[in-house]
């Protein structure tokens, strides 16, 4: 198996939690090292690996492949660099600030021959695999309304000062937004429209931190939500169809076991508790059925290898540029309709 050279921009949370644990996993990536440029710890973890002093270092390395995991509003500056320099890049969520940035980067890999994934690890999530076999099985019938929750409690502001300082990358809309956004384009597809209340709730926060979003589709609604004052939790998904509906509590377990120091593996990573499992209420053959949804199997390996894949033989990667510009325009709109208060037909 061909090795894919791999270097990190940052060895922070995401990088030490997200990234780095599985492209060690994996036997079709090797760890170069990642940027630090303040603490050095990579070594701690990975003592064979070099902690890059500059970017220009990363640049000039053997990387095939860097993972731009800085600050969103470096990500564009970023990414721009590795696609000139001839790599291919994962870029994290958000991808950009603006639509035309992440059009330009689109643009500017296509013209470099060279792949550009964006990293909505949450595709792989075990709720989101499992509300999507429930829409693919069909037992729903048509879908009339959805809503889904990134909801937490934490009133206190972020000890990170540039999530917390008004900057084109700060606030919820593009911290947990293009997870939700994401999500719902994958299972659904582009909307028509977008409506969109923005808000500030913390107490001296300077950014956006609630946010409600309604997306049009001719036949069906879909609503997207995220607040840091909810103690107690809503169905993080909940599907609504002429048939019947299905619930699922958030319950995914990789960032929690990651951020323990567990390592991933392919047999039961993944596996949430029995306790999370959804709730379909629906009508099958005829019949009422009112039952627990065995949850599938998340793994956030899956993709890295479609990563490795889309390098290695040339395969369409597991989250595209288009993807995340996708979401751009969706974030775009959201902000627009939220200061005029009107829906934004796109």
């Amino acid at each position: 198996m061909q090795k894919i050279k791999t270097a990190l921009l940052s060895y922070g949370m995401s990088g030490k939690v997200f990234h780095a644990p599985f492209l060690d996993f994996h036997p079709g990536f090797e760890l170069l090292g990642s940027w630090e440029r303040s603490k050095k710890l990579i070594q701690q973890d990975y003592p064979s690996v070099k902690s890059y002093a500059t970017l220009k270092e990363v640049l000039e390395s053997d990387a095939d492949l860097i993972i731009v995991n800085t600050p969103v509003g470096t990500h564009f500056e970023y990414a721009k660099e590795v696609l000139l320099a001839g790599k291919h890049a994962v870029v994290e969520k958000a991808f950009t600030t603006t639509a035309a940035e992440a059009q330009e980067l689109v643009d500017l890999a296509t013209e470099k021959g060279v792949k550009l994934s964006v990293f909505q690890n949450r595709r792989w999530d075990s709720d989101l695999k499992t509300v999507r076999q429930v829409l693919l099985d069909g037992v729903l019938g048509d879908i009339v309304e959805a809503e889904f929750h990134f909801d937490r409690y934490n009133p206190l502001l972020s000890p990170k000062q540039h999530k917390e300082t008004a900057n084109a990358g700060a606030g919820i809309l593009k911290d947990l937004g293009p997870h939700l956004i994401d999500q719902a384009l994958y299972l659904f597809g582009f909307p028509q429209a977008v409506f969109a209340d923005i808000r500030t709730t913390r107490e001296h926060s300077l950014v956006d931190d609630w946010f409600d979003i309604l997306l049009y589709y001719p036949n069906f609604r879909v609503r997207l939500k995220a607040s840091f004052f909810v103690r107690e939790a809503n169905p993080a998904y909940t599907i609504h169809g002429k048939k019947g509906s299905f619930l699922k509590p958030r319950g995914d377990v990789q960032e929690d076991e990651l951020k323990l120091g567990a390592k991933p593996n392919v047999e039961n990573w993944g596996t949430e508790s029995i306790e999370k499992e959804g709730l379909l209420h629906t009508e099958i053959d005829g019949k009422v059925a009112l039952e627990k949804i065995p949850t599938l199997q998340g793994n956030y390996y899956d993709f890295f290898d479609g990563v490795y894949n889309s390098i290695s033989n040339n395969k369409e990667e597991p989250v595209t540029g288009q993807d995340g510009l996708r979401v751009m325009q969706i974030i775009e709109a959201a902000i627009q309709s939220s200061a005029q208060r009107k829906a934004i037909a796109i």
